[in-house]
């Protein structure tokens, strides 16, 4: 059986103010012509198929002219919902829809009900997982401690229980958005941080043939069995060295998986460039980059008059300007931004308890603390997704 794996998406979203939504559409369209002509017989999406709960109107039309194609591919398309989405707006319709052949999964209770396809080796059981907020769905898993990694095995226990069930020889692929332990980040995800541990171990899938996983930017292979397909476009210049692809996945007679990269669209290149103004404007080896997205950091002393004009004559794309004078880290002018750059709340909040009292927190403030950070940020979620 041939896969398509995609996701993140985030249909709706901008690129430092640019409008994506045309290059989103031409992803969708590249989509469309790849499960065609590479003879796919399933396509999985891994979550963030929008990037909030309550998307823009043009973005939902792109993403009901995406299901109405796919649709008329006849080919089954499974997709579960990711933290950036609302699991309920999501799944309203889930069962009209499936009848179209295109499986939204969206509810946790749900998890070891897989979605079963066939080819001439026999069955192969898709289960969606979508993303386990912890402090949301412990409940539904039975777990004492909210965290990542409990809730997930949860999660997978169900559906080994269920693959169990099922005839000798039946494959299996599992669709999760989660911050598998290995991935890299970049600086479009949203923080999903829980007791201060974000990510889970990627034995947590052990016992299924393929994990499509959703959540990372960054196409990366975990192990052979388990991937991220990234996001099909850029959404933050830390994706400025990625190479935006779906996984093209094979699974064989015995569940053995081959992979091919599979190139995205890509509206234009990204571009970090780094100097002083006049170096910028003068260095002959950055002509490459006159045309690319840009963002631009300037190390003068001073901060030069005109900037972004004086950039845009040359980069006429320069989306970003940053200032980050050449000064030793101790130097007091150094900025409060650059001083904090890389640091976890978490992190700035003992170093702020360490400044006013003159010693950092001991290891009771700093669960209440980390309880504290988690409580906001479950807080966040369930009010977005109660919009």
């Amino acid at each position: 059986m041939r896969l398509l794996h995609t996701s993140d998406w985030h249909l709706g979203r901008a690129f430092h103010r640019v409008n994506m939504l045309g290059a989103q559409a031409e992803f969708i369209g590249h989509l469309v012509t790849t499960v065609r002509e590479r003879g796919v017989d399933a396509v999985v999406v891994s979550g963030d198929v929008y990037d909030r709960a309550v998307p823009p109107l043009a973005a939902v039309e792109l993403f009901d002219d995406a299901l109405h194609r796919l649709a008329d591919l006849g080919v089954p398309t499974v997709m579960i919902s990711g933290n950036h989405d609302s699991a309920r707006r999501l799944g309203v319709g889930a069962g009209l829809i499936g009848r179209a052949g295109i499986h939204l999964r969206t509810a946790p209770a749900a998890c070891g009900t897989p979605v079963v396809l066939g080819d001439a080796h026999g069955d192969v059981a898709f289960y969606g997982l979508p993303y386990l907020e912890p402090a949301l769905v412990k409940d539904e898993f039975g777990v004492e401690k909210a965290g990542h990694e409990t809730v997930l095995a949860a999660a997978m226990e169900r559906v080994r229980a269920d693959l169990a069930t099922r005839a000798p020889g039946t494959r299996s692929v599992v669709l999760a958005h989660a911050f598998v332990t290995g991935g890299e980040a970049s600086d479009s995800e949203r923080d999903i941080t829980v007791g201060g541990v974000a990510s889970v171990p990627a034995g947590v899938f052990d016992g299924v043939d393929y994990a499509a996983l959703g959540h990372l930017h960054g196409c990366q292979t975990i192990t052979e069995r388990v991937r991220y397909s990234g996001s099909p476009l850029p959404y933050s210049f830390s994706e400025a060295g990625h190479r935006k692809t779906m996984w093209l996945v094979d699974l064989d007679a015995e569940g053995a998986v081959t992979a091919e990269r599979v190139d995205c669209p890509v509206p234009r290149a990204l571009a970090r460039v780094r100097g002083t103004l006049e170096d910028l404007l003068a260095d002959p080896s950055l002509a490459p980059h006159e045309e690319a997205w840009v963002e631009a950091t300037l190390t003068d002393a001073v901060r030069p008059a005109d900037p972004m004009a004086r950039l845009a004559e040359r980069f006429p794309h320069t989306l970003s300007l940053l200032f980050d004078p050449d000064r030793a880290p101790d130097d007091p002018d150094v900025s409060y931004a650059r001083r904090l750059a890389g640091r976890s709340d978490q992190e700035i909040a003992e170093d702020f308890v360490a400044h006013v009292r003159g010693a950092g927190p001991d290891e009771r403030e700093r669960t209440v603390l980390r309880d504290a950070f988690d409580a906001v940020r479950a807080d966040e979620v369930l009010r977005e997704v109660a919009r």
